[in-house]
């Protein structure tokens, strides 16, 4: 056979397709080293917020049976529900714990003995109780009330009981009291219901998401109010009817380049109109959606314009072409078939909304509520602000507190996002 004297064959071009083939070996293992990096650190960072939130899910609560004296609650016998409240519902509490460990006389150790309960959940509980039934007054009654979050993180294993004394914040007796209290039964561990259904509070024991949750609900509707008709009355007008001249283009930039400004712009903006100038409640969900709307405004008016533009233009063609008009033709015929593509767009924008937390700072949503908001004009916080005022708390309750709240607000979002991702496979048409 004739021998290949190609050039393509020559030992300096094997050596240059060696080196070559390196380079490309050497790229691939560079991004499969950038993907597992990357998902190590995912898997760390949930990781580590799974491993320190899971616990916030549970708490633990102590059975006592509480003697609802008249004297103490009612000595004028009236049973009015607003005097009823006044009454001394934390002696209540100690008469119960000090009839458990008759014992107990010094006065630094009964002190201590009351600090195993909630100091103000647990005579809170017994107020509400009495007040919504006054008829109790005079009864003995068992009921579980919550221990104070030193004794909860002792038990929970955050609080090293090995250590000195006089390094930890649960002293020897109270230990030995835990230990006895668990081992009658009388402290046990259940879900924390108080952490899904109740507001916020300064006892870290007795602090919920529901009062941020319902504030983020109110601001996420008045953001979509705003942001998803506009959004889309926009986009069709550029896409549809806008005149093609310099004043368009320079609106088409803006758009484009709003969508790119860091949120925090956009919480300068409100604070400077809505509240300043307007004179709007601060820290009110109506504030907060309407500088969530003008933020997610230009993500609604790109994603809109992109599907709309992948709509063929021969649909539109066809309807002029049987006498429909201009208008006809996009709301009847190019708009519908464009529809997945901008319900899709729009929860995207819902839940990058959802997970703001900057510009709400700004318009002074970090209000601290024990109360759960009634309507969009009153005082109000979101999950992200909720967490970031959390975070900023310096006891060891408060971080299971802050990981529990970002493990359900990206719970939030990965079910938000999940759901446009099924949407748009669901209903999307190839062209």
């Amino acid at each position: 056979m004739p021998e290949n004297n190609s050039i393509h064959a020559s030992e300096y071009a094997l050596k240059r397709l060696n080196k070559r083939h390196m380079r490309e070996r050497r790229f691939k293992m560079a991004g499969l080293g950038a993907i597992f990096v990357a998902v190590f650190a995912l898997i760390w960072l949930m990781s580590s917020i799974l491993g320190s939130g899971y616990k916030a899910f549970y708490t633990h609560s102590m059975t006592m049976d509480i003697e609802l004296t008249e004297s103490l609650l009612d000595p004028q016998k009236l049973r009015e529900p607003d005097k009823l409240r006044k009454g001394n519902f934390r002696l209540i509490i100690q008469n119960s714990l000090y009839a458990r460990f008759p014992d107990v006389t010094d006065r630094k150790a009964r002190r201590e003995l009351f600090d195993i309960v909630s100091s103000s959940g647990a005579p809170n509980l017994i107020r509400q109780m009495v007040y919504q039934n006054p008829d109790l007054v005079g009864q003995t009654l068992t009921i579980k009330v919550p221990t104070s979050d030193h004794v909860d993180q002792l038990l929970k294993g955050n609080i090293d009981r090995n250590v000195k004394e006089e390094r930890r914040k649960v002293s020897d007796r109270q230990i030995a009291w835990v230990d006895e209290l668990i081992a009658s039964g009388e402290i046990k561990a259940g879900f924390n219901t108080c952490f899904f259904f109740c507001a916020d509070s300064q006892d870290a024991e007795l602090a919920g998401i529901m009062g941020a949750f319902i504030g983020s609900l109110m601001t996420l509707f008045i953001t979509a109010l705003i942001a998803i008709p506009i959004g889309i009355g926009a986009a069709i007008w550029l896409d549809e009817f806008a005149p093609r001249n310099k004043l368009v283009d320079f609106i088409e930039i803006n758009i484009n380049n709003l969508a790119a400004v860091p949120s925090i712009i956009f919480g300068v903006l409100g604070l400077a109109i809505f509240i300043n100038f307007f004179g709007m409640p601060r820290s009110a969900p109506i504030v907060g959606g309407l500088v969530l709307g003008l933020r997610a405004l230009p993500t609604v008016i790109i994603a809109t314009r992109a599907t709309l533009m992948a709509v063929p233009q021969s649909i539109r063609d066809g309807a002029l072409s049987v006498g429909a008009s201009h208008i006809q033709a996009v709301f009847h015929h190019k708009l519908p078939q464009a529809g997945p593509g901008i319900l899709t767009g729009s929860i995207i924008a819902m839940a990058q909304a959802l997970g703001e937390t900057a510009p709400l700072l700004m318009v002074g949503m970090v209000a601290y509520l024990t109360e759960i908001p009634d309507g969009v004009t009153d005082p109000a916080t979101v999950l992200p602000v909720q967490i970031f005022i959390w975070a900023g708390n310096a006891e060891r309750a408060w971080i299971e507190k802050t990981s529990a709240a970002i493990i359900l607000l990206l719970l939030v979002l990965f079910l938000i996002n999940g759901f446009a991702i099924w949407l748009r496979n669901k209903l999307e048409k190839r062209w």
